[in-house]
Formats: C-alpha cells, sequence, structure tokens
C-alpha cells in the first residue's frame, strides 16, 4: 500500500491525529505522498512504526541502507 493510498482512508480528523503521531503536519503527508516532498528518515520510520509496517521505511527511502538498520538491533 502506498502513503496516498493509506492516507485516502483516514477523514479530516483522522488524518490530523496520525500526522500527529508521526510528528507532522497532514500538509507535509500529503506532500509526501504525492511526490512534491522526500520524507526525512525519521518521519519514514515514523510512518513504519504508526502505520505497523504497512507503510515500510525502505519504501519511503530506498537510498537509506535499512537493512543495516534492523539487523543491528537483532
Amino acid at each position: 500500500m502506498t502513503l496516498s493510498e493509506y492516507l485516502k482512508t483516514m477523514d479530516k480528523d483522522g488524518l490530523a491525529a496520525f500526522a500527529r503521531d508521526c510528528g507532522t503536519s497532514a500538509g507535509q503527508l500529503k506532500q509526501v505522498a504525492y511526490g512534491n516532498r522526500r520524507a526525512s528518515a525519521g518521519l519514514a520510520v515514523s510512518l513504519d512504526r504508526e502505520t505497523g509496517g504497512v507503510i515500510r521505511c525502505e519504501e519511503m527511502r530506498p537510498d537509506i541502507d535499512w537493512a543495516y538498520l534492523r539487523n543491528a538491533r537483532n
């Protein structure tokens, strides 16, 4: 599932709460979802965490070596 698809499942209040949980604004999430901005590494991690892995940080920022970070925790 893409971020834009995920956001479309939410009403305005749900989107605002989700953005707050991710440490950003609804507007910023929409900018990232529609490709106008790139998610920071921190936002990519927040999206992964807050969606329970539905939106993966690897998909949001494929330029980062997430496998190294995930393996470092084991």
